[in-house]
């Protein structure tokens, strides 16, 4: 259901495919979380047409939202939970969202 990623090989398969391969790992990433955190509706596909629809307005909410959904997956497996939603936030204001990606995929990978 829920697999690990290489965090480094995702970022260099992002940047040789021109973000190609980041937008499909930012719906999987997405859905995974939602998995795991229990919110079905918590899905990629719905983010990423947002996020589309939105001119990129929706990236800000997801990567809030995304920190929030991680934290409860944290919690419901009985890990140390922290929340990260507001330095999510703040690092895809600053133009950082792969940085973001990485980060939930490095917090997923600890919950597999």
């Amino acid at each position: 259901m829920v697999q690990q990623r290489s965090v480094p090989l995702a970022i260099i398969l992002t940047l040789l495919t021109c973000g190609l391969f980041g937008i499909y790992w930012f719906i999987v990433l997405t859905s995974e979380v939602g998995k795991m955190s229990g919110d079905p509706s918590f899905t990629g596909g719905k983010h990423f047409l947002l996020t589309l629809v939105t001119c990129g307005i929706w990236g800000y909410v997801w990567s809030y939202q995304i920190g929030k959904q991680v934290e409860e997956a944290q919690r419901l497996r009985g890990a140390r939970s922290t929340d990260n939603s507001v330095m999510y936030l703040i690092l895809t204001f600053v133009g950082l969202g792969i940085v973001v990606n990485a980060l939930v995929q490095s917090d997923l990978n600890k919950l597999v």
